[in-house]
């Protein structure tokens, strides 16, 4: 389907372009987003005719969209979840997710403005594309932990996955130790038992030669 853009979209073209594209991407989201117009000659007459008005329009949206991204651009937004010792969370944390805990900061965020290729499902510190504006995006950082001390570690820069790999091994490593030392002890022992029977043993055959004699 040929489209003329009402406003620059990414990775297809800027205002003005006929491009082409398909059929349900058209009618699910750049005509019903006033992105675009079919390209018929009443519509690219239509184009023309409120060109410099729609460059106008273009230019305080990103204006305004510049200004709110002012408020969250570089901020981090904490979440926490559930997540198994590997740090694989129990569920994930999606787009609907971020856009709201954005939006709780007062710069109101769509579902589709959060640029997220595949939903979260690791611990961690993730960085985040907002975009606001065709031209217009801002980053945001999202520290997903199982608690908020873990989200301070995090935003700290420590690897909380790592060192609690370290810390269980170093558990592991003290209680095989402590195995190996108590195994030691018992086999320490039992050879001091073993002496002191075989001498208890020489002892009371020695008594019983002198009876004898």
């Amino acid at each position: 389907m040929k489209l003329v853009l009402l406003e620059r979209v990414e990775n297809l073209g800027a205002m003005g372009d006929v491009v082409t594209v398909r059929p349900g991407f058209a009618r699910n989201y750049l005509l019903p987003q006033e992105k675009a117009l079919r390209a018929t000659e009443a519509n690219m007459a239509r184009f023309e005719a409120e060109r410099e008005a729609l460059e106008k329009r273009n230019a305080e949206r990103a204006a305004e969209a510049a200004k709110s991204g002012e408020t969250i651009d570089g901020e981090s937004f904490v979440m926490i979840r559930q997540a198994g010792e590997s740090g694989q969370l129990y569920g994930s944390v999606t787009s609907r997710d971020i856009a709201d805990i954005v939006s709780e900061s007062g710069t109101k965020v769509g579902r589709s403005q959060v640029v997220l290729n595949a939903p979260i499902k690791t611990l961690g510190v993730h960085d985040v594309r907002i975009k606001l504006h065709a031209e217009v995006s801002v980053g945001v950082t999202i520290n997903v932990a199982r608690s908020e001390e873990e989200a301070e570690r995090q935003a700290a820069g420590e690897d909380v996955i790592a060192s609690q790999a370290d810390e269980d091994r170093a558990i592991a490593e003290a209680q095989a130790a402590e195995l190996f030392e108590a195994s030691e002890e018992g086999q320490e022992l039992a050879a001091q038992q073993a002496a002191e029977a075989e001498t208890a043993g020489e002892e009371a055959e020695a008594e019983t030669e002198e009876t004898e004699q």
